[in-house]
């Protein structure tokens, strides 16, 4: 049983509960395979012929969750911020993912995808991928091989869509549904995901199609929701019979009937937030893009106060950081420009608050992940902030050193990662 056992030494921080930040400091967590078996100040006379990895004055926090992430955008990071959504994808996004027909860029690129998720503490993410299967799997396969955790997503599309990007309804489903059997057991961390990129380049017949597949593999969904106002207009051209955005989705089978993710709902009203609640859809809230790309600042902390799960998202390339410390430093900024937007009625968010959704909280996608309490997977991060002290005079608490790692640190800081009990070195593609 020994060999199965771990304990790690530091000052520990994680959110139980959403805006409680707890603290242990000089302490010692225990993990058993996988999972965390308890904190403990002083350890129990059982654990004392296990030898312990002390991190000293290091902080330990959970992995870090992104819940949206275009993998083939990679290249096209800061690029074309001077539009809006849809000209963008048009100009930028449409051109980059048509070069991942040629399988040699795609594993060019993936690799370095993966790389700087390992380097940044992405410990889980959600990847949209293209329409392209081989490409898809080969991301799926380098994500599985540097020992993170994820879901990869075939990317479908049949209208709207240049002739280069665009598939008949059976040849999406068939290649998808190959996808799914090609990989949905292949990898412990990392599974297949339905990819519908969103209402416009999706016919109901594809829509449909897709839910049936979820169904049938037990597999989740994820999309795009209410990005921008030019996208929501379009979407009611299309489909005049549905009350709005959201009911399109639900229409088909894509809205929660399987564990589901929609990122940005920037506009969402009142009748699409009472569905998202009851259908349990989970917000992958993208600041970095909503800014780009003008889209809007989402009313996040009124999807909470109506029992949405919330998660944080790059969403690269409209995002252009891969950093989800960076993004949760940006969730806080412009949370007080919508406090402000609101006549300070919307409250802005706190830093347990915005660490909770991108731990704890995107983390829930992906079962008992993204905390410390006993049984949940041990993903964490050790961060050695020394270099960010100023003088021995000022002493930080746990939190404020959190907060100044999130607005002022970067991926040096991290000195250790580790995913469902294991410690995970740099990928060596």
């Amino acid at each position: 049983m020994e060999e199965n056992r771990k304990i790690i030494k530091g000052n520990i921080a994680f959110t139980p509960r959403f805006g409680k930040l707890e603290v242990r400091e000089n302490s010692f967590i225990v993990i058993e395979g996988k999972q965390v078996k308890g904190i403990y100040c002083e350890l129990p006379a059982e654990y004392k012929n296990i030898s312990v990895t002390d991190y000293q004055d290091a902080l330990i926090i959970p992995g870090l969750v992104d819940l949206h992430f275009h993998a083939p955008q990679f290249a096209n990071r800061g690029l074309g911020f001077d539009l809006e959504l849809l000209p963008w994808l048009e100009g930028y996004t449409f051109p980059e993912e048509a070069k991942f027909i040629n399988a040699a860029y795609a594993q060019e690129v993936y690799k370095k995808v993966v790389t700087e998720l390992w380097k940044w503490g992405t410990t889980r993410v959600v990847l949209f991928g293209t329409i392209h299967k081989e490409a898809t799997a080969k991301l799926m396969e380098l994500l599985a091989q540097a020992g993170l955790g994820g879901y990869v997503g075939k990317v479908n599309m049949d209208r709207n869509s240049p002739d280069i990007l665009i598939e008949t309804t059976e040849q999406s489903l068939t290649a998808t549904e190959d996808y799914i059997k090609d990989t949905v057991d292949r990898y412990q961390l990392v599974k297949p995901i339905l990819t519908p990129r969103f209402v416009p380049t999706c016919t109901p017949e594809l829509m449909a199609g897709i839910a049936k597949l979820a169904k049938k593999y037990n597999l989740p969904v994820q999309s795009h929701l209410s990005e921008n106002a030019g996208e929501i207009a379009w979407v009611k051209e299309l489909h005049p019979e549905c009350q709005n955005y959201a009911s399109v989705y639900h229409k088909f089978g894509l809205f929660g009937q399987q564990p589901t993710i929609m990122a940005h709902c920037v506009y969402n009203d009142d009748t699409e937030i009472e569905l998202m609640a009851k259908s349990k859809v989970y917000v992958a809230h993208c600041p970095y893009s909503n800014n780009n790309l003008a889209s809007g600042i989402a009313p996040v902390r009124k999807y909470i106060d109506n029992g949405i799960i919330v998660g944080l998202g790059t969403d690269v390339a409209g995002g252009h950081e891969v950093s989800m410390a960076k993004v949760m430093a940006m969730a806080v900024q412009v949370s007080k420009l919508k406090w402000l937007a609101t006549d300070k009625k919307e409250k802005f968010f706190t830093i347990p608050e915005v660490f909770y959704m991108a731990t704890k909280g995107g983390g829930s996608f992906f079962g008992k992940v993204g905390s410390f309490e006993d049984g949940y997977e041990f993903d964490a991060l050790v961060i050695d902030d020394s270099c960010l002290e100023v003088s021995a005079y000022n002493r930080y608490s746990i939190e404020e050193r959190l907060s100044r790692f999130l607005y002022i640190g970067d991926y040096k800081n991290i000195v250790a990662r580790y995913i469902a009990g294991a410690k995970i070195e740099q990928p060596q593609f």
